[in-house]
Order: C-alpha cells, then sequence, then structure tokens
C-alpha cells in the first residue's frame, strides 16, 4: 500500500531537521510578524483611553492649579469623591474661586484641563462627557467587528492563496489603514479605517501560526505554538511600553504601525508552506524548498525522495473543495467544528473578559497591562511541557476547568486579602491562557489539510464573538457584582467537559483528507 502523503512529509523533515536552521531563520521572521500584529491587535486599547479631565474655570485655572486645586469643590459638582466631567456651577460677576457656589446653576463647559498629560481621540474628536464615553468603547467593538469578518475571509484566502501571501499583504494593508486612520478629519472616518486595519490584519496571526506548524517536524509542533503565541504576548507588552512612553496616539500608532512594511521583504526571503504546496499540486515549488532547507541545514536529500512526493500526489491527489459543502456530508466533522467554535467563543470570553474586568494590579493603565500580558508567557511556556506529556485534550479540559475554579474562588476572596486575589486572578489568567494555547494547536492538528485553515479561521471567527461581549460583563455587575465571575466560571467548566468530546491528537499525523481527519485519534 503507497504510504500517505503526510507521513512522507513528516519523514523527510525529520531527516532534514525537525527545527533546523533554516526553519529556525525563518521562524524568526514569521515571530517577527506576530509580534507587530499584536501590536497593532491592541492598539486601540491606547488610542482611545479614557483621560480623566473636568471643566476648565476661567479666572481660576492657571499653569500651576493641578486637576484637583484646593478650591475646586466650591466651583465643580463632585460624584464619588470624584468632579464631574463636564459641568460647573454658574459664577456670579465678581465671585472668585474661594466661594462655595454649590448652591449655584449647574451649567456644561467647552474647555477642559486633564488630569495628566496623555493624548487620545479622546480630545481629537470632542469625546469628552459621559454622554460621549459610548464612542470610546465603540472603537474597540468596531476593531472586533472588523476582526470577525476579516478570519473569516482570510482562512478562506489563506487555503486558496496560500499562507504567506495573506500574512504579507494583510499585514501590508493593516499597515496602510492604520497610518491613514490617525489623519482622518472626523469620527466617523476614523472608525471606518479602524475596521478596515482589523479587518485585514485578522487572519494574519493564525497564517504566521500554521505556516510554523506547517515548517517543522512533529516533535516541535507545540515548541512552534508556544513560541508563537509568547510572541504575541511581546507583542502586547511592546505596545503598552511604547504608549507608556509617547502617550500621545498618533506617536503610538506611527510607531507600532510603520516597522509592518518591512515585511513586504517576506516576499523573497520566506517560503511558502510545503504542506500547502504539496496539497495544491504545486510540486516543484515545494521540491525548491526543501532542496533549500536541506543545504542550509547541512543535510542530504536524494532527488529519488523528492520524486517519491511527487509520485504520491499523482497516485492521491488531494482535490480542493468546498470546505463548508464538504464538512456537511460528515456528520462527526460538522459536530467537531460545531464543538470547536463553542470552545473558542468560551476561550475568547474568558480570555479577554479577565484582562478588561481584573482589578488595578498596581494603579498604573500601563503597567496593569504589562503584568497581564507578562503572566501569559508562562503559561505559554508550560503548555509545552505538559501537552506532549498528558496530551491535548487532558490539559485542554483541565485549563478550562482551572479557570473556571479560579473564577469562583476569586468571588469568596475577602476584599483585605490583595495578595490572595492577585494570586487568584492570576491563576484564572493563567489557565485561560493555557486554553487558548492549547486550543489552536488542537484545532490545527484535528481538521485535514486542504481546509486546515479554513476551520481555524471560522472558529477564530467564532471566537471573536466571545472577546465582542467581553467588553460587556461589567453591565452584568450592576445587575449583580459576581455575576461576571459566575459567567465566566459556569462557560469555562462546560468547555471543560465539552473539549473530552475531541480526538486526542498527540503524536498523530496531520490529516490530509476528510477521511484520515474522521479517523485521527481512534
Amino acid at each position: 500500500m503507497t504510504p500517505n502523503l503526510e507521513t512522507s512529509l513528516d519523514n523527510v523533515l525529520i531527516k532534514l531537521g525537525d527545527l533546523g536552521q533554516y526553519q529556525r531563520v525563518v521562524f524568526s521572521l514569521v515571530c517577527y510578524a506576530i509580534i507587530l500584529h499584536s501590536c497593532v491587535h491592541v492598539a486601540f486599547v491606547f488610542t482611545t483611553i479614557n483621560i480623566e479631565h473636568r471643566c476648565e474655570i476661567p479666572g481660576c485655572d492657571t499653569n500651576t492649579s493641578g486637576f484637583e486645586p484646593a478650591w475646586l469643590k466650591n466651583v465643580v459638582p463632585f460624584e464619588k469623591n470624584r468632579p464631574v466631567k463636564c459641568e460647573m456651577f454658574a459664577k456670579l460677576e465678581n465671585e472668585t474661586c474661594s466661594i462655595d457656589l454649590k448652591n449655584n446653576e449647574v451649567v456644561k463647559c467647552s474647555s477642559f484641563v486633564y488630569q495628566t498629560q496623555e493624548k487620545s481621540i479622546l480630545q481629537e474628536y470632542d469625546l469628552h462627557c459621559e454622554n460621549n464615553l459610548w464612542k470610546l468603547t465603540l472603537v474597540g467593538t468596531i476593531n472586533n467587528i472588523g476582526q470577525f469578518f476579516g478570519l473569516f475571509i482570510s482562512g478562506m484566502l489563506s487555503d486558496r492563496f496560500g499562507r504567506k501571501q495573506v500574512l504579507i499583504w494583510g499585514m501590508i494593508g493593516c499597515a496602510t489603514c492604520g497610518i491613514i486612520r490617525a489623519f482622518m478629519p472626523t469620527y466617523e472616518l476614523f472608525l471606518v479605517f479602524e475596521f478596515l486595519d482589523a479587518a485585514f490584519g485578522a487572519g494574519t496571526y493564525i497564517c504566521g501560526f500554521v505556516l510554523g506548524v506547517e515548517l517543522v517536524g512533529p516533535k516541535k509542533r507545540v515548541l512552534t505554538g508556544v513560541i508563537s503565541s509568547s510572541c504575541y504576548a511581546l507583542g502586547e507588552i511592546f505596545a503598552a511600553g511604547v504608549a507608556w512612553i509617547l502617550q500621545s496616539w498618533r506617536p503610538i500608532i506611527f510607531t507600532l504601525y510603520s516597522p509592518i512594511f518591512l515585511i513586504i521583504t517576506f516576499i523573497w526571503i520566506v517560503p511558502e508552506s510545503v504542506r500547502w504546496s504539496l496539497s495544491k499540486g504545486r510540486i516543484e515549488e515545494a521540491k525548491k524548498t526543501l532542496r533549500k532547507v536541506a543545504k542550509v541545514n547541512h543535510k542530504e536529500l536524494s532527488e529519488n525522495t523528492l520524486d517519491k512526493l511527487s509520485l504520491m500526489m499523482q497516485d492521491e491527489p488531494i482535490k480542493s473543495k468546498n470546505p463548508f459543502r464538504e464538512v456537511l456530508q460528515s456528520t462527526p466533522i460538522m459536530l467537531r467544528l460545531i464543538n470547536c467554535c463553542f470552545c473558542w467563543i468560551t476561550c475568547a470570553f474568558l480570555f479577554y473578559g479577565l484582562t478588561l474586568n481584573s482589578v488595578a494590579l498596581a494603579g498604573n493603565s500601563y503597567l496593569d497591562f504589562i503584568l497581564s500580558a507578562v503572566v501569559e508567557i508562562p503559561a505559554y511556556i508550560s503548555c509545552n511541557f505538559i501537552v506532549d506529556r498528558w496530551g491535548r485534550r487532558k490539559t485542554l479540559s483541565w485549563s478550562y476547568i482551572l479557570t473556571g475554579a479560579a473564577c469562583a474562588g476569586f468571588i469568596f476572596m475577602p476584599p483585605h486579602l490583595e495578595w490572595g486575589s492577585l494570586v487568584v486572578y492570576l491563576i484564572g489568567k493563567f489557565g485561560a491562557t493555557a486554553a487558548f494555547t492549547i486550543l489552536y494547536v488542537l484545532t490545527s492538528e484535528m481538521f485535514p489539510t486542504p481546509m486546515r485553515h479554513s476551520f481555524m479561521g471560522t472558529c477564530s471567527t467564532f471566537g471573536r464573538i466571545g472577546s465582542m461581549v467581553s467588553p460587556q460583563t461589567p453591565l452584568l455587575a450592576q445587575i449583580w457584582k459576581p455575576l461576571p465571575l459566575v459567567m465566566f466560571s459556569s462557560m469555562s467548566l462546560i468547555a471543560g467537559l465539552l473539549t473530552l468530546l475531541f480526538p486526542e491528537t498527540h503524536n498523530t499525523k496531520l490529516p490530509d483528507t476528510m477521511e484520515e481527519a474522521i479517523e485521527i485519534g481512534k
């Protein structure tokens, strides 16, 4: 019986080095793209900062007054020990700021004093006052909607035109729209390019992730997945550090988006996925890449071995079909895809929800964001050790359950135990991060090659529903304060149980056909 394509290709990659010098160089370039993708993915967080502000009081405020001078309560109404953002007491002629005007008429103001020197689109588009704050949060929603559409489309484009093409042109399109956004004269046009920026860049992380997984031998798949995820966290940390230093939205955009244009060089220095090339019948392109791998890694690769790959493609061609039409013909794969989509929704809901609903860890928004990203790295690294030892399915299930238990435990933590609350929070974020990492690996391994990116893009698209809903969880706290954590806990426990229905993909080859995908893990 003729050995299948994937087994032979895996054997070739093992002989050439699971992660040899050539793969390390190419994968380093892919990691560069992932870091930049992460930077621009979270850029909206720092361009839409809600800067604390209050009315500027004519005749009272000077360059040395500060944000809360001693006389401020005389002329501005307060709410929860904070000055109301856009209201002041009407001043009578000849009255000074030392006179208590609390019984006077309240009027709106049009000029403001800011608590910090930060600059965001709040000042640029005059989004002051409580009734305009929804416009700041809407930017994040538009960003997620753009990613929702972009992920779905990029998955199909990647499987049709290649991982490399979508990675390069998606990032270039993202950078172009992102920089144009900084020059938009109106808030509405800003939103248009926020959407386009997110839509172009949405699928590039998965492209980089899949390129990494498909470039190396089977023993290094998890390692490349862990490194890719860690690079995403490094991008978050870098973006927060840049924002902390610059504290002005336009320079932040220019600094984060400009390096992306270097990715145009990937056209000449980064190869297309060998697996994708073979699955599309582009035999010579795959042979050329494998020869280059052998040369750089100082390994021997006979033409006879390469010819066998060509013969297998002729004997067992992989036909390109509509992935969604084909999945409807296979009940096991359809149920697997539905279950996978739910787990992605839950994972995104937990990951972003815990980030947005966490208490201030250090009282500094930039430092809080950095710490929240730093805790992801040990979760990514630990996955490299536990996933190959205990398997994908069990570790994913336990990651969900760990997050659910931490969220439930946080509800019962006494308020005065700050360190205890911090530890429980970090455990929850650790579990959610590990679940995200393992879910990427498992999803990439249990669907066939011709539709792997399409289904990863579909699952990630549905996962975007979770990230769109998570910013609204503070509204649940107005009904009952622990309700957001109850939601996190219950959904993670359900996902932990449903994960056990997935096949175990540890020590299995990547499936090429629908039949191989159905039989995987049996």
